[in-house]
């Protein structure tokens, strides 16, 4: 959660460099040439701008958040002219979202964790896709890993947002901030477990192509690896998704 233009700029500047090793994990970058692209959750921008510059017809980047938007929009037209007429950015719901537009593909990274009713927006982008396209999401860190509350319970230390009871948490936030809140999802957290995502993945419309855990060149994310290859422990040491929904 973002709340002024410098942490937008911030933010925008260090997602630039890291778009490769999205790509990776996916199998590499598609063709876009020609294509047709949503990007869900586009933050500040910098994923429809990776994507840019490989020639596509058009890409529209959508988010619930108002600076999110307000900033890729300023940004594009001081520092990024050439491409206003490749990228559009919308403040939209995708599941209240009424359009002609039809896609080649549905790009999201670091979404999915935020999004409350997966299920039902999965449903949204089935019916935004063409046939034979394709979500491409990556997202993490998962709720039941270690800091998978992204700090935003302020539970200190690893698994605490796990251990302490929601009602502690949403009290201990709510003495120090003045938005109160009265459940954890209104920190844009949606909760969801590891058994949650695959549930939601396998009874969706679409077909599973690519379906990748714990997908990190950092070595010290080893130990996590390793430790997620014990059943029991999966659930609390698998810290990212990669996958590839693919509608027939």
């Amino acid at each position: 959660m973002l709340n002024n233009d410098k942490e937008s700029l911030y933010y925008f500047n260090n997602e630039l460099n890291r778009h490769e090793y999205f790509w990776e994990r996916l199998g590499g970058k598609p063709n876009f040439e020609g294509k047709t692209i949503l990007d869900f959750g586009c933050g500040t921008g910098a994923l429809c701008l990776n994507i840019a510059k490989d020639s596509p017809k058009k890409i529209i980047g959508i988010d619930i958040e108002e600076i999110n938007i307000n900033f890729a929009k300023k940004n594009i037209d001081k520092n990024f002219p050439k491409y206003k007429n490749k990228i559009e950015f919308k403040l939209i719901d995708i599941n209240q979202w009424k359009t002609d537009y039809k896609f080649d593909y549905i790009i999201s990274n670091e979404t999915f964790e935020h999004a409350l009713n997966l299920d039902e927006i999965l449903n949204s982008m089935y019916n935004l896709l063409v046939p034979k396209g394709k979500i491409m999401s990556g997202f993490g860190p998962l709720y039941n890993f270690f800091n998978g509350d992204h700090g935003r319970t302020r539970a200190i230390f690893p698994w605490f947002h796990l251990i302490f009871p929601n009602s502690f948490l949403i009290k201990r936030i709510n003495k120090k901030q003045k938005k109160q809140i009265t459940s954890i999802t209104e920190l844009d957290l949606n909760m969801y477990s590891l058994n949650d995502y695959l549930s939601i993945f396998k009874n969706s419309k679409f077909e599973i192509e690519v379906l990748k855990k714990n997908c990190s060149n950092n070595p010290f994310t080893l130990i996590f690896k390793l430790i997620s290859k014990i059943k029991f422990l999966e659930e609390y040491f698998t810290f990212n998704i990669f996958t590839i929904l693919y509608k027939k």
